[in-house]
């Protein structure tokens, strides 16, 4: 053998000790007495130092590190056993602190308030056991995504006094694949003990109403678990909400467009009879059952934006200053003041686009009027009936007017 032939084998043959060498290294051997670090300890001993040193706090952070469409209303939460917590640290991916509280036996953490869509988080958290020892840990997740979510927008209003015709009312901003699931996470509940039930109109809408309307002066109690819930595939409610909300006095109004009056009732006695002007022949107001939902002191109407329209494009009217204007559907009928026409057509002659006018004075000013007597003494969700017009009655869903569907047929309308 050469002399460069000899060396060239030793080389490989040191190669092969060395790979052999590191192996056992890292692969960690089975015997006892493996040099653990050169100190002369044994693995056994290295590994006996280790549990006698080493917390027995245990930590768990939730969600899990990594995960995704976390809940942003209560998935966070850092919990300990065998120890205390000491410190607990969350912020976002951009450093943003998020205020917590420590529970007060110091077994629990949870942040004070809702956290966002679609945002980064990262948790720190410390511990002590009962001999002083710290242990710690770490995660981060990031919460379900506007895409990945979908949320319910509701009326009527938390603390607010509704009239009783007030639905329920949830539009949600996906469309609702999974409605059995959805509305089993939705209870809407009477303190007079109404039996409530949930209608879907489609997959966008879904409102709640007892078979009658409601009994005067109750609350009514709204509670929304929609956190976690699969509304879709991929898409999850994100809610965890309770609202409130008082029926006050009975007021039910009756319209009628042929003797052109307008009976008010409270606890079904008339308060007063106000004279009317209803839509004209060649434009019918609907009949039927209404609620109001919307309540202007003063705005703008524009035939164009319902139809109504010159040969110009234009529309037949454009009034910027309609007094005391209440919205009875989504499709543009209202109730309102009219001080554009003459005091002789209320009570005797129906002259509107399809509203329902009442007599009243430019500016809204003027209290004495019957349009701001009858503004002033409604509130959101008070009922006004609408009789001999000649027209269809009113849509179910044009509006808040489920009250135009029977029970039985509201009543197929629901998933649970």
């Amino acid at each position: 053998m050469t002399n460069s032939r000899r060396r060239r084998g030793l080389s490989v043959a040191s190669a092969l000790l060395g790979g052999v060498l590191v192996l056992s290294a890292c692969s960690g051997g089975d015997t006892d007495d493996t040099s653990a670090g050169g100190g002369g300890e044994s693995r056994a001993e290295v590994d006996e130092a280790a549990a006698t040193k080493t917390s027995e706090a245990d930590i768990e952070i939730t969600p899990k590190d990594g995960s995704n469409n976390a809940s942003i209303n209560n998935s966070a939460k850092v919990t300990v056993s065998k120890g205390t917590l000491t410190e607990v640290t969350m912020e976002t991916s951009d450093g943003t602190a998020v205020e917590g509280e420590i529970s007060a036996d110091k077994t629990s953490w949870e942040p004070t308030g809702q956290l966002e869509r679609s945002t980064t988080y990262k948790v720190s958290a410390t511990a002590e056991d009962s001999e002083g020892r710290a242990a710690h840990e770490n995660a981060s997740f990031t919460t379900v995504s506007p895409d990945n979510s979908f949320i319910g927008n509701f009326t009527p209003e938390d603390g607010s006094t509704v009239g009783v015709g007030m639905p329920v009312s949830i539009n949600f901003d996906k469309a609702i694949e999974n409605k059995a699931e959805v509305q089993k996470g939705i209870t809407v509940t009477s303190s007079a003990g109404q039996e409530v039930v949930g209608h879907w109109f489609n997959a966008n809408r879904l409102d709640f109403r007892p078979e009658k309307y409601w009994t005067e002066n109750q609350t009514v109690t709204l509670k929304l678990a929609l956190d976690g819930v699969e509304g879709a595939e991929g898409v999850y409610g994100v809610q965890q909400k309770t609202v409130t909300f008082k029926i006050g006095r009975n007021q039910v109004s009756v319209v009628d467009a042929k003797t052109k009056q307008m009976k008010v009732m409270q606890d079904g006695k008339v308060v007063r009879t106000i004279p009317i002007s209803a839509g004209s022949p060649e434009n019918k107001t609907y009949e039927g059952q209404m609620v109001i939902s919307e309540k202007f002191k003063e705005t703008r109407m524009n035939g164009a934006t319902v139809g109504f329209t010159d040969d110009d494009g234009e529309g037949e009217y454009d009034i910027k200053d309609v007094p005391h204007a209440m919205r009875l559907s989504t499709s543009g009928t209202f109730i309102h003041g009219n001080y554009w026409g003459a005091k002789s057509i209320f009570g005797s002659v129906n002259t509107s686009h399809g509203c329902v006018g009442l007599a009243d004075t430019k500016g809204a000013n003027d209290p004495n009027t019957p349009g701001a007597w009858f503004y002033n003494n409604s509130i959101i969700g008070d009922v006004v009936v609408v009789e001999n017009t000649g027209d269809d009655t009113i849509k179910p869903d044009n509006g808040l007017n489920g009250w135009n569907m029977d029970w039985a047929e509201w009543k197929a309308g629901s998933e649970v």
